[in-house]
Parts: C-alpha cells; sequence; structure tokens
C-alpha cells in the first residue's frame, strides 16, 4: 500500500482529489492572493503536491519547494496555522521578508493533519503584494478545506488497504485453487493402483469374506476417484473460464444415457430407477460430459428423494432442444436455499446426507452452460423436485467453455420462474 510518508505517492493521492483545483480557485477568489498550493512537508523537504500559480514564479507540482520560498518554513516545527498580513511591517516577519526569495508581503498557511493523528504537510498561500487575510473568516476557510482534504485523503488509504486485501484474497483463492487442482491430478495415480490392485483382488480371491473386503476397498476408490474429478472439474473451471467440451455429432445418445442409468442402477439395486429415454435425432454434444450431468442429476435424486418412492429420468428432443429431466419424491428444497441450489459446495439443507463436496449441481450447471444451455429446478411437496436440463441442438462446431456462475436469483427472474424454482 502507498505511504503518504513517501512523497512521490504524496503528490499521487492529493493529484487523484479532484475537489483540490476547485478549492484552491475559491480561496484565490475570496482573499486576491496569486498563488496557492497544497504541499507534503517533511523533516528537510517541501514537495509541492498541487499548485495554483498565477505568479509564474516557476514553481513545478510535484518538485521540492525551495528552502527560503516561504516564510513560515523556519516555524514548521510547530505545525500550527501562521497568517501574516504585511510581511514588511511585521516586527516578527520583516527580516525574513527582507531574505525572502519571493519578498512576500502575505502568507497563509494551515496544516494538514489526517484523522489518524498524522501530519500530512500544509495548505498555504502566498502573494508579494498585500492582502487582507487577517479577517476570521479567511483562516476558518482555510482550516475547513485543510480538512477536507485530509479526509480525502484518509477514504484514498482506506481504499488502497480494501483493494489491497482484495488482490491479496483473490491471489490466495488461486493459489489455493491451483494447490487442489495439483493435488486432485497427483491423487489420480496412487489412486488408480488401488482400484487395479482391488480388481486384481476381486478375481484371485475365493473367499467370499476376503472378495467382500476388495469390493469395498474398490467402490471406496471409485467413490474417492470421482470426488476428485468434481474438484478437477470445478478447479479447471475456476481457473480456465469453464469447463472445455469436445463437441461431436452424437447419433444415439439415448445409449450413452442408458449406461448411466444402469450403472447407477447397479450401484443401488434397492432402488427403483423408471427411465423414459427417446431422442430420435443426432445431437452435437460432449457425450462424456453430457453423460456426467445425468449421472450427478440422478445420483443426487437417489440421494435425496424418499427411498420408497422411484426415481424417473426422462430424455427427449423437441423442435429446438434436447430435454433432459429427472425426478424425485420428498421434502422439498426449501425457499431460502433453492437460489443457492448451483452454487459450489451447495448441501441439501433438509437431507440427513451429508455425502460428497456439494460440487455436483454447480458442475453440472456449467456443462449445461457450457453447451449454451441451461438448468432449472422445481421443488414443492406436492409435486416433488424436478431438474430440468436443455440443450440446444444445433451448436457451432468449436469447443465451449462454461463461463463463471452467475448470481442465480438474478437468472431465476430473469427467466421468469416462480419463487421455489430457479435455473443456471
Amino acid at each position: 500500500m502507498e505511504s503518504l510518508h513517501d512523497a512521490s505517492h504524496a503528490v499521487a493521492a492529493i493529484r487523484r482529489i479532484d475537489a483540490v483545483p476547485t478549492l484552491l480557485e475559491v480561496l484565490c477568489e475570496i482573499t486576491g492572493m496569486r498563488l496557492y498550493m497544497v504541499a507534503h512537508v517533511s523533516a528537510k523537504v517541501w514537495t509541492v503536491c498541487a499548485l495554483q500559480d498565477d505568479l509564474h514564479l516557476g514553481i513545478t507540482t510535484g518538485g521540492p519547494l525551495a528552502v527560503r520560498t516561504n516564510l513560515g518554513l523556519e516555524s514548521q516545527a510547530s505545525r500550527t496555522p501562521i497568517v501574516i498580513e504585511q510581511a514588511s511591517t511585521d516586527p516578527r516577519y520583516m527580516n525574513r521578508h527582507k531574505r525572502g526569495l519571493y519578498q512576500v508581503e502575505s502568507y497563509v498557511s494551515v496544516p494538514i493533519f489526517l484523522p489518524s493523528g498524522g501530519y500530512f504537510g500544509t495548505l498555504c498561500a502566498l502573494d508579494p503584494k498585500p492582502a487582507g487575510v487577517g479577517q476570521p473568516f479567511i483562516l476558518s476557510t482555510f482550516k475547513r478545506f485543510a480538512a477536507l482534504i485530509a479526509s480525502q485523503l484518509t477514504q484514498q488509504l482506506l481504499r488502497e488497504r480494501e483493494q489491497t486485501a482484495l488482490h491479496d484474497e483473490r491471489a490466495t483463492g488461486e493459489l489455493r485453487e491451483q494447490f487442489i487442482a495439483i493435488l486432485g491430478h497427483d491423487l489420480r495415480n496412487p489412486l488408480q493402483a488401488v482400484t487395479a490392485s482391488s480388481e486384481l483382488l476381486l478375481r484371485k480371491l475365493t473367499d467370499p469374506a476376503l472378495s467382500g473386503i476388495a469390493t469395498r476397498i474398490k467402490t471406496s476408490a471409485c467413490r474417492m476417484s470421482a470426488l476428485i474429478d468434481d474438484v478437477l472439474d470445478f478447479a479447471r473451471g475456476r481457473l480456465g473460464g469453464g469447463i472445455a467440451l469436445e463437441l461431436t455429432e452424437v447419433e444415439n445418445v439415448n445409449t450413452g444415457l442408458a449406461s448411466v442409468v444402469q450403472e447407477l442402477q447397479d450401484a443401488q439395486p434397492d432402488s427403483t430407477i423408471i427411465s423414459n429415454i427417446s431422442v430420435d435425432c443426432s445431437v452435437r454434444c460432449d457425450l462424456g460430459r453430457l453423460q456426467q450431468v445425468a449421472s450427478n442429476l440422478l445420483a443426487n435424486a437417489l440421494t435425496h428423494g424418499v427411498p420408497t418412492s422411484p426415481i424417473k429420468i426422462s430424455a427427449r428432443a423437441d423442435e429446438t432442444d434436447l430435454v433432459i429431466d429427472v425426478w424425485n419424491a420428498g421434502e422439498p428444497i426449501p425457499a431460502q436455499s433453492i437460489d443457492k441450489i448451483f452454487e459450489p459446495f451447495w448441501r441439501h439443507s433438509v437431507s440427513a446426507s451429508r455425502h460428497g463436496l456439494g460440487l455436483g449441481l454447480h458442475i453440472c450447471s456449467q456443462i449445461v452452460r457450457a453447451h449454451d444451455g441451461r438448468i432449472s429446478v422445481t421443488s414443492t411437496r406436492e409435486s416433488g423436485t424436478r431438474f430440468t436440463a436443455r440443450l440446444p441442438l444445433c451448436l457451432p462446431a468449436v469447443s465451449h467453455s462454461a463461463p463463471e456462475a452467475a448470481e442465480t436469483a438474478d437468472r431465476a427472474k430473469a427467466n421468469g420462474y416462480s419463487p421455489q424454482s430457479v435455473s443456471a
């Protein structure tokens, strides 16, 4: 952060205060004096930060002020206001007037103290001719303008601190996400070794108890792999501007989606999944990512739905879109939570389950948006919870990437959904 103890930073700070030139003009008009300045004052030098010089004395902004330019410089240690109406007749300043570089007759100087108590410098004016600066309102005006400048400087310091803190927070966030991405990538190799070893054990072992242990190892490894995939997708989306797609013309989307349904049904044989997948046209999409959307939505429905009620998934094509719909019965998503449903790390507040990282629905929304589509949810006690993803059938040949998630509540209003529905 810039320090006002540094002369160059002090000059820059005063230049950023738009009101300073106007303040100097006002002082010129009410006093008739012809040189005004805001100066940063250190133990050894005055630095001109802002200047109005109708005397054309050759003083420049940003440069040091000659020691003998100012009648009050020697008295600066007191840091008190100085008002001189006519130096040549004032016994306190007659000798200084004779030695002065510009033969100054009238001089006003008011210190600028920051609200914290720190001393910045001075607001001053001078003229080689006498000026009527002895009236109380002149000094009062100088003091008020000095206080205004000090207040503006303080606000600048606060903004700089906030900007610095925000920059540091963003840098820390990016570093954290990079670390997560690297860690997730590096964990995949040992995890693949665990998965391969469990599969080998399953093929070799004949003891049912040992086979059961190998099965649990494989199941846990697959779950860990899924969590790592979610973390990597999230990190790619945050660091790279979105989830990248590899678009191809898929002639039979039905087969790809049906395999997802079968995979989840095999994993949870006690659950009932009713599927109605009938897409009667080719779809330009990233099939792997499309399967990921279907898998995440189905897994979410299985987790939060009523165990005794079936889960329903349908896929169809209308005139413009591929429509994937997943429904489950159960407690509705609370109104205060539904507008956060597609945010990262969101968890269903009414569910006892706390499995996963809370990234699945966020990643779904990013994949759908990367396809130039939209995803929405409605949830009521009477009608259940329904997620609907709509992806356009025609996409450009180039790959897409999903933008950062926008404010979910704003999207809901823009798309015209009811208070208990939201889209991304």
